[in-house]
């Protein structure tokens, strides 16, 4: 079995190189990203001018930012005995993920969450400038948290299913592996903070278990079934579930990758973008080739280029990603450093 911290430092980099790969098109359609970039589309890491680094977009930003906001609310949640993962340290954190992008709080009251809280010992998130960068932040993430209320699955912030939910929940999969169908509920909380239909949030909820038993040994056909078998547990969870068996369906089939992926959708939406994700995981073994598949289509490119890095990371670990995308990946220091905390923080909380 892989050693397990290898896995989570992995999940979160190839998410990050998957996102990458996929900003720099994430607006193009598929003959558009041809055109510019020949027959098979993009197949590397655009390295920007100024930074040196290839860019991630707002998908690890806020992958970062639910890290630190797993690890703040475990703390918080241990020294009172009450508490939840969604309310005592993710909702704050994506606060902060807001100022970031804005240059406010929703509320003054809000601001308390500036400063340098108790888990982060001297240095916080906040000290990374590269993270005040807007990258496409997505609408429904943006106006959820201006509202000042935090959306819950019982109280619904709005009707939103976007991929913005679930392109961020890897690291509750990682922190809670040991609880697949609690990592879940965790997942699905955390999404509805933001995006209150179902499907966000199921979708979000269906990956983080898949990313939990891909971390405690199983395959991805394997950590997907029990996806699968949680999520009919949960009320309107059969465009979530749909989505899935269509992913696995066409990835034993013999369809053209580029038709498949059609047939998927484009990945603005939260189902979309997870189904194609786990069909370019699902259909090819080799890493590099299957990051390159998942963003090369008309859509939302980083977000389903971010799951399926992720989902990839958590099965083959850093070892197998390619070691120059991992060095021109921005922020590679900070990932490694967040998921080598999460790692830690687990293996001492729940072992």
């Amino acid at each position: 079995m892989k050693d397990k911290k290898d896995l989570f430092i992995g999940s979160l980099l190839g998410g990050a190189i998957g996102d990458a790969l996929g900003y720099t098109i994430e607006f193009m359609t598929l003959n558009e990203i041809k055109s510019k970039f020949g027959r098979n589309g993009i197949t590397d890491l655009e390295i920007d001018r100024t930074a040196k680094k290839a860019l991630i977009s707002d998908d690890t930003q806020m992958t970062l930012f639910t890290a630190d906001g797993i690890i703040w609310a475990y703390l918080r949640c241990s020294e009172r005995g009450i508490g939840s993962y969604a309310g005592s340290g993710t909702y704050q954190s994506y606060l902060r993920w807001y100022y970031t992008q804005t240059g406010r709080m929703p509320t003054d009251s809000d601001e308390f969450w500036l400063e340098l809280q108790p888990h982060e010992e001297k240095a916080g998130i906040l000290n990374y400038k590269e993270l005040f960068s807007q990258r496409a932040p997505g609408n429904s993430c943006l106006t959820a948290l201006e509202s000042g209320r935090m959306g819950t699955i019982d109280e619904p912030i709005n009707n939103s299913k976007g991929c913005g939910g679930v392109m961020r929940v890897a690291p509750v999969g990682l922190f809670l592996n040991r609880e697949p169908e609690y990592s879940f509920r965790v997942a699905a909380e955390i999404a509805a903070i933001t995006h209150g239909h179902p499907t966000g949030y199921l979708a979000a909820g269906a990956l983080a278990t898949i990313i939990a038993e891909l971390v405690n040994g199983k395959d991805i056909i394997e950590s997907t079934i029990s996806a699968m078998n949680i999520l009919k547990k949960y009320k309107d969870y059969e465009e979530t579930l749909y989505a899935i068996e269509q992913s696995i369906k066409l990835a034993e089939s013999n369809e053209n990758a580029e038709q498949a992926i059609k047939k998927l959708g484009e990945g603005w939406v939260a189902e979309e973008a997870l189904a194609v994700a786990l069909y370019c995981a699902l259909k090819n073994t080799d890493i590099k080739k299957a990051l390159i598949m998942s963003v090369n289509h008309d859509g939302d490119s980083d977000s389903t280029g971010a799951i399926c890095g992720n989902i990839l990371g958590a099965t083959y670990g850093i070892s197998a990603l390619p070691k120059e995308w991992i060095e021109n990946i921005e922020l590679k220091d900070l990932l490694i450093i967040m998921s080598t905390k999460l790692y830690d923080l687990s293996e001492h909380a729940f072992n």
